[in-house]
């Protein structure tokens, strides 16, 4: 008798019937450069959840949801957490900013939200600043005076100021310290959620060599090692009954009893560390991939994959956007649109709906369906262009370019469309939108090959139209 089956008479073994997959979770993702409205689509999604995760990123992210005209603000929290019935998990791919997540908890527990008992976060998630009133003081022709900062966030904007002065330009981070703790973490030097929770000297030991190895790179940072770690200590008892073991439970919510679990993306596909636009891009897989590393999940229990598109495209900071409007159809956009950053408080730069970067980012995450936001904020062109392709030395290129430089002298093809010139904002069907406004998303549906599940004309969750 073989040891992984019973003999077949033909002397082989019977090869082991392979577990059952168990739950498939459902997973949304930015298909741009963020900002595209994920958390309207996970809002709406969660309303019929169990479980909403966050796989990657940290509070660099920015979500609002609109219910019953009260705006939520996520940067941290799954923003599906505002479904009382709902149990939200951050996940081994997420850096959590501690006093980031308590102070946001707080601010919309306040609206009414509740949270705390519905709140797991894995043991393995990485920590990322560390105090309450912050951790370092810089002292350095960035600021303007002597500035506290928190941790990794101080060092994120020292890095930035030296690139500046270096290079001539920086990368346009949010300055919360998402790259500097990514890159502890890639380093093995990094401290996790366990290492908080298990023997507070090692812990301590280790902080201290971390503060160290930032001292000794950026000399400007003064660190109060005792300070914070008193502070840091008192958040033991705090976080301890959120903290599981992050593996085993959400294997257990896989093969468990029926759920319907939901998987809310941070930043987009084009920030994505591997395939973004790169340098300019964010330090984390923000496509289907870091679903699987980020939650220690196995990719057959992936389900449905959608993809979020905004009806044109926005980008915060610098980089490569070939479809930009640097002219008076980017300011309308902009000013309809309310095109400003939720975590940065800058202006997006906006342009119109670029399809080559859209089906770019299908072919990494296979798209099931998309939503498509923000339609009317079209409402007012009489006429609307979609970029269909790229040439580049007036020659047709298959491909979306890795490199920056080559992206920045691309030159777009552009289809254009007529628009409507109606308010599509009281719609509530797909026939209720003018003949116009479905033609252009069934352009959109044709040239992608995706169906389009949602289409969004308005801020409230009751401007979600679906589709099917």
């Amino acid at each position: 008798m073989s040891e992984t089956g019973s003999q077949e008479p033909n002397g082989g073994p019977t090869p082991t019937p392979a577990p059952a997959v168990g739950n498939k979770v459902t997973v949304v993702l930015g298909a741009q450069w963020g900002d595209e409205g994920k958390g309207k689509v996970v809002d709406l999604l969660a309303q019929d959840a169990d479980m909403v995760c966050r796989c990657q990123g940290g509070n660099n992210a920015g979500h609002t949801v609109v219910v019953d005209t009260v705006e939520y603000d996520f940067h941290l929290l799954p923003s599906g957490i505002i479904n009382p019935k709902v149990t939200a998990f951050i996940g081994n791919g997420v850096v959590i900013h501690l006093p980031g997540l308590f102070e946001e908890a707080a601010k919309n527990e306040r609206k009414g939200k509740s949270w705390e008992k519905r709140l797991i976060i894995s043991d393995r998630a990485h920590i990322e600043g560390f105090s309450l009133s912050c951790s370092f003081v810089c002292v350095c022709s960035y600021f303007n005076s002597n500035v506290v900062f928190d941790f990794h966030q101080a060092v994120d904007g020292v890095q930035e100021q030296q690139r500046q002065e270096q290079a001539g330009k920086n990368l346009g981070t949010t300055k919360k310290g998402i790259g500097p703790v990514y890159s502890a973490k890639a380093e093995r030097s990094g401290l996790r959620v366990c290492d908080l929770l298990a023997d507070f000297t090692q812990f301590s030991e280790r902080y201290k060599a971390l503060a160290q190895q930032y001292k000794a790179m950026y000399p400007t940072l003064e660190i109060d090692k005792d300070g914070e770690l008193d502070k840091l200590k008192n958040y033991v008892a705090h976080i301890k009954p959120m903290v599981r073991d992050g593996v085993h439970y959400m294997y257990e919510a896989l093969h468990g009893p029926p759920k319907k679990i939901l998987v809310e993306g941070a930043n987009a596909a084009l920030l994505d560390i591997d395939f973004g636009t790169y340098p300019f891009v964010t330090s984390s897989n923000c496509t289907v991939g870091g679903v699987c590393t980020g939650l220690g999940m196995p990719p057959q229990n992936i389900g449905e994959v959608y993809g979020v598109v905004k009806a044109y495209t926005t980008r915060v900071g610098i980089g490569a956007f070939p479809s930009e409007q640097s002219n008076e159809i980017g300011e309308l956009l902009q000013t309809r649109g309310k095109e400003v950053g939720v975590t940065t408080g800058r202006k997006r730069r906006c342009g119109w709906l670029d399809l080559v970067l859209i089906k770019y980012a299908h072919m990494i995450n296979g798209f099931t369906a998309l939503a498509l936001t923000k339609l009317d904020i079209l409402d007012v062109f009489s006429e609307i262009k979609v970029g269909v392709a790229y040439k580049l030395d007036n020659k047709a290129i298959p491909h979306f370019p890795a490199n920056q430089e080559v992206l920045q002298r691309v030159e777009v093809q552009y289809e254009t469309l007529p628009g409507w010139n109606s308010d599509t904002s009281a719609a509530r069907s797909f026939d209720e939108l003018p003949e116009n406004a479905q033609k252009y998303v069934r352009f959109i549906e044709e040239h992608l090959g995706v169906p389009v599940k949602w289409i969004g004309v308005g801020k409230s969750r009751e401007s979600m139209i679906q589709l099917f």
